[in-house]
């Protein structure tokens, strides 16, 4: 029986043609890091085939990172993904791309860009008001700013590590309210994001700010990330600065980047405001900035939640606004985390802090109750979006395992 060419994928798959999100790949024996495009369960070599099909941005495809085509900005983004839908659809091109795929059983994924700046927020209403319940029981759950503003807070780059990569328990000081002093020790309370993330193409002038209107023009795509958190080493250095060693020991990254012009079928207004924003942030008249990204949490396999995207509180547009408003820059693989989504029913909560109520409610699983991570636990984290004509848009998965500190 021939085997099926990679050009011909089953009914409904969420990785066709109206999808092909790019990654960076090696070949199994081989040391060369390609640009890939993902077609169902292959890869395509991108450079190869824009070589072998006179495209004039086979230079950018042929880069061993993502970086020289986020560079190159939107017109030759929709270029190249005009063409790449081409090559895959068009039986004119059959011949020639149909012997450059892959296997991805057969392939290592890498981390697809070089990453520039990291910044996480906090834009979930209903995680934001949950975690504000857990640690101020008595008092206003939503801090003042949080309605007027992205909150948020720089990040570790060179932590940001690719999908399948082990994630070390870290370890530094933590005292409980109880503890007359410190301790030091490995995190007892390792905690999920579950988080989208956002890259950056088109850098930005130094001391002129993005408009909201701009996002689409410096945004080239987005994909599933995890900022892993050590919680109790988080509640003992965070006041009055902010997550530092709690946050900075690693953030999982899919090896797939979803364009955004992908996801043009999953645009949706996000939920209404009832505080009014100030101008620069006031996307009443905009493109709907919202995206509908139904998430799936598992741990060792099991789903423990179903985050929705499409309730966070404050745009990517609008946070990109708002990181740049004081003339920060923006530079090619820059990076920005969502921050934690989280839905209004239990089963919906993107972490585990709010999951078990801060460790109060232990979760069942298969192989025993959690509260929070332990070792040999591997969380992965997937997601699908509405696309068009019915269709279904697969965002790469995020998986990461949980090795013992050192």
């Amino acid at each position: 029986m021939p085997q099926q060419s990679p050009l011909d994928l089953p009914e409904g798959d969420p990785f066709g043609p109206h999808n092909l999100p790019y990654g960076v790949y090696t070949k199994t024996g081989e040391e060369r890091r390609r640009i890939g495009v993902r077609l169902g369960a292959h890869v395509l070599d991108a450079g190869a085939a824009a070589t072998a099909l006179g495209s004039a941005h086979a230079g950018p495809l042929s880069a061993p990172s993502l970086n020289p085509l986020l560079a190159a900005g939107r017109p030759v983004w929709s270029e190249v993904r005009a063409e790449l839908a081409s090559w895959v659809t068009d039986p004119a091109h059959r011949a020639t791309v149909e012997p450059l795929f892959t296997p991805l059983d057969e392939v290592t994924l890498h981390l697809p860009y070089e990453v520039a700046d990291y910044v996480d927020f906090y834009a979930s209403e209903h995680h934001a008001t949950n975690v504000g319940r857990i640690f101020r029981p008595d008092g206003e759950p939503l801090t003042p700013n949080w309605k007027h503003l992205p909150i948020g807070y720089h990040g570790r780059s060179g932590t940001i590590v690719v999908s399948g990569t082990e994630v070390v328990r870290p370890s530094g000081q933590r005292k409980a309210p109880t503890d007359p002093a410190p301790v030091f020790g490995p995190s007892v309370k390792l905690d999920i994001e579950a988080e989208v993330g956002f890259v950056v193409g088109t850098p930005s002038e130094h001391g002129r700010p993005v408009p909201l209107g701009s996002f689409e023009d410096h945004v080239f795509g987005l994909f599933l990330l995890n900022d892993w958190s050590a919680r109790d080493l988080q509640a003992w250095e965070y006041v009055p600065l902010g997550p530092f060693l709690g946050k900075s020991f690693a953030t999982s990254v899919s090896a797939w980047v979803t364009p955004l012009e992908a996801l043009d079928a999953a645009r949706t207004a996000p939920p209404a405001r009832d505080f009014p924003l100030l101008p620069y942030l006031d996307d009443a008249d905009a493109r709907p900035g919202g995206f509908d990204l139904r998430i799936t949490v598992q741990i060792n396999g099991q789903e423990v939640a179903a985050p929705p995207f499409a309730t966070m509180y404050w745009t990517a547009a609008q946070q990109l606004a708002h990181m740049t408003v004081n003339g920060a820059s923006l530079r090619t693989g820059d990076v920005y985390g969502s921050g934690t989504v989280s839905g209004p029913e239990t089963d919906q909560r993107g972490s585990l802090l709010e999951l078990t109520w801060n460790g109060r409610d232990a979760i069942e699983l298969t192989d025993g109750k959690r509260t929070f991570l332990e070792d040999g636990d591997t969380v992965t984290l997937t997601a699908w979006a509405p696309g068009p004509d019915g269709t279904r848009i697969g965002l790469g998965e995020v998986s990461g395992r949980i090795a013992p500190a050192v």
